[in-house]
């Protein structure tokens, strides 16, 4: 019998980056819905893993803190924005694509996840500690808006024009999440005020790209 040197692995199997990404997902809608119902300050990282599921050991090592737990599903939001923005057509207008494409969050089949990014968006504005991972979310976000600008005006991404373009409709897109949060606290969201929500989206942004620059991207 030929020995190959090989030693069996012991223990769990390694976890995929799929079933780790599933699984802070999965964290994420538990501490989200622990917070709304009794504050941040309330919440501790163990009742958060308790409701999970999960060992204290896995939620920090999927989290630095438990704050930073909302970042899942505040990506959903910026992911939905990223991903139609990469689907822009070429010749296309940004404003009317922005009009038939744009969802506020990605995968939005699962409507508890809609409340729970909004309810997140709510919160920010009384829990600094949310509205710090939510800034330094949209400010990684931004660079996507960069790249796309910068190869549709044909200049440099690290063009002053490009950069200020970009940082702008990242202020847009937040404002707009900050009211579509506010319209549907206690009412839902209806296809009416879905609507609203991405008409107010496309005119904010035509009247800031169209100031910003010579080269009209909607």
């Amino acid at each position: 019998m030929v020995d190959s040197g090989r030693t069996p692995r012991r223990g769990r199997p390694p976890v995929s980056d799929e079933q780790r990404g599933r699984q802070r997902l999965d964290i994420s809608r538990h501490a989200v819905r622990l917070f709304a119902e009794q504050g941040v300050a309330a919440t501790s990282g163990e009742q958060i893993a308790r409701a999970a599921g999960v060992s204290e050991r896995t939620l920090w090592r999927c989290f630095p803190t438990k704050e930073s737990c909302v970042e899942p599903l505040l990506t959903k939001m910026l992911d939905a924005f990223r991903t139609v923005l990469h689907a822009w057509p070429p010749g296309a207008g940004l404003i009317e694509h922005l009009r038939t494409a744009y969802q506020p969050v990605l995968d939005s089949s699962s409507g508890e996840d809609v409340e729970a990014v909004l309810t997140v968006v709510r919160m920010t504005h009384d829990e600094p500690a949310l509205r710090a991972a939510y800034l330094v979310l949209r400010e990684r976000a931004e660079e996507t808006f960069t790249e796309v600008l910068a190869e549709r005006m044909g200049m440099p991404p690290a063009t002053f024009e490009v950069r200020v373009q970009a940082a702008a409709m990242n202020a847009v897109l937040k404002v707009a999440a900050d009211e579509f949060a506010r319209e549907t606290a206690g009412r839902g969201i209806t296809p009416e005020v879905l609507n609203d929500h991405r008409e107010q989206l496309a005119h904010a942004l035509g009247l800031v790209t169209r100031r910003l620059s010579g080269t009209d991207v909607g």
